[in-house]
């Protein structure tokens, strides 16, 4: 078994929690500003951002919880009025995500010229290379294309 060390944090002699320091401080892409506090008060804030981080982390995944129980329910629920309201005080989007698979059948013509003696067509390469599918819709994303059963008509 192996023993853990939990490394020591020593404290300078010389440490002054009541120092005045001066800091940048970023607000977003504005210029940056100059503030001058006691290194006590840096701490705290520092302390207190950490807490709210965490608070902040555990809010949204109860929310994501909730966004998840009402997109589930929502379309069986006698009461989507509520479950609506619940979503809009949360800032939740009611999506709901569908899979599909669809098939698209394709007509046209190839030129080539048969003069080119050093050219063998090759149908499906071509077609399979020129056509692609592609959504005009947002809210469609296309994940995978496959172009097959290519045959001269």
């Amino acid at each position: 078994m192996e023993e853990t060390t939990t490394p020591t944090v020593t404290v300078p002699e010389s440490y002054n929690s009541n120092l005045l320091v001066t800091y940048k401080v970023i607000r977003g892409y504005s210029d940056a500003e100059y503030a001058t506090d006691k290194v006590a008060s840096i701490e705290w804030d520092l302390h207190n951002g950490r807490q709210s981080q965490k608070r902040v982390t555990t809010l949204l995944s109860q929310i994501d919880a909730v966004k998840e129980i009402i997109c589930e329910a929502y379309a069986d629920s006698g009461d989507q009025d509520t479950l609506r309201e619940i979503a809009e005080a949360l800032s939740i989007e009611l999506i709901k995500e569908v899979e599909f698979t669809a098939s698209i059948e394709v007509t046209g013509t190839y030129s080539y010229n048969i003069l080119e003696n050093d050219y063998d067509l090759d149908l499906e390469s071509e077609v399979t290379d020129a056509l692609y599918a592609d959504s005009n819709n947002g809210n469609i994303e296309i994940g995978d294309t496959e172009v097959c059963n290519v045959r001269e008509c």
